[in-house]
């Protein structure tokens, strides 16, 4: 599946969920996957909890926001000691 059928997967309205990006048909948020997957849940995990949602969607998620962060500059908060 190509980088343009995954990111169609994923949809921005702001009368759902105040706007933010989410997979299509759905109310859970990119956020909220991306989340998931950092604190340990495994996409199986996610795509039993979520009836109707595809591993392609969960790759949707990650692409949107890996894309998202593309052209995002950085500054260090902190300044570690060599």
């Amino acid at each position: 599946m190509s980088d343009q059928q995954l990111l169609e997967r994923i949809t921005i309205n702001p009368k759902i969920m105040v706007g933010k990006p989410v997979i299509k048909g759905t109310r859970l948020t990119v956020e909220y996957i991306v989340n998931l997957l950092a604190h340990g849940a495994t996409v199986e995990e996610i795509l039993q909890e979520y009836e109707g949602l595809t591993q392609e969607d969960i790759q949707a998620c990650l692409l949107f926001a890996a894309q998202s962060l593309e052209g995002t500059a950085f500054m260090p908060l902190a300044v570690e000691a060599a």
